[in-house]
């Protein structure tokens, strides 16, 4: 059976359109997975431009750029029995786009849970003090952690940070008095440290004077001239009380009169 002219341009206007629909662009950073009669294909496509021959072939579409997810608050009770509200930021990638596809439903909602899960039974294990002070550390074991139970499906957890820690306003009320009281501690042990190291020079003064007793009257002298800098209506002039022992045995005592 001849086809006429028409019918031909007819189908090869359709398998134009039909070849024009099946082309596929994929950007750098897309992967796309195609399901071919149901069966994933060993390698995904991409980037740039693909073929994708519609029934037979089904495409799903995969981001390999840095995700970012946001991990909600989480009620934890610490070792020392503590409640706290404690949220993270969690950074993740996808390495492989076949597994990512095939091993889950939904990788993000499934990383997320397995955050959420990890951030309770990490912190749980910590007394308050470590979480404040050792968070870098405990960043890093929650990312190993996640990073473990994320690896079979194709996900690579790059970094874990614990956002914000809410604590309670009881907690808040006793580390402000804790810190008050610390700093008092500190200002008093720095009042006392100077205060020994004054009487220290003091006595290295006092021996160092008592060499040379002329010193002494140069030390009164310069003390009357420092207080006649600052025009002072009143003088007032050391006597030591050396020289009064002096005029006691200078002066013969006086008989008593019967």
């Amino acid at each position: 059976m001849a086809f006429s002219g028409y019918t031909i341009l007819i189908i090869a206007a359709i398998v134009a359109l039909y070849l024009l629909n099946s082309i596929k662009i994929l950007r750098e950073y897309e992967r796309g997975v195609i399901f071919r009669l149901g069966r994933a294909l060993p390698e995904p496509k991409g980037p740039g431009l693909i073929l994708v021959f519609r029934p037979l072939d089904q495409i799903v579409r995969i981001s390999l750029r840095q995700e970012v997810m946001e991990v909600p608050p989480q009620d934890i009770i610490t070792r020392d029995n503590v409640t706290l509200k404690v949220n993270a930021v969690v950074t993740l990638r996808v390495v492989d786009p076949t597994l990512a596809v095939v091993k889950v439903a939904n990788y993000a909602y499934q990383t997320s849970q397995f955050a959420q899960t990890t951030l309770r039974s990490v912190l749980g294990e910590v007394e308050l003090d470590e979480l404040l002070s050792h968070r870098d550390k405990l960043n890093l074991r929650i990312q190993g952690i996640i990073d473990m139970r994320t690896e079979p499906f194709g996900v690579k957890v790059q970094s874990v940070e614990v956002k914000q820690v809410d604590l309670p306003e009881q907690m808040l009320r006793a580390m402000a008095k804790q810190a008050e009281a610390e700093r008092e501690k500190r200002s008093k042990i720095i009042h006392a440290e100077g205060e020994f190291s004054a009487a220290q020079k003091l006595v290295e003064a006092a021996a160092l004077l008592a060499t040379e007793p002329l010193t002494m009257q140069l030390r009164y002298l310069q003390t009357l001239t420092e207080i006649g800098v600052e025009k002072n209506t009143t003088i007032v002039f050391p006597l030591p009380v050396d020289i009064l022992s002096l005029m006691r045995d200078a002066f013969p005592k006086t008989p008593a009169l019967k």
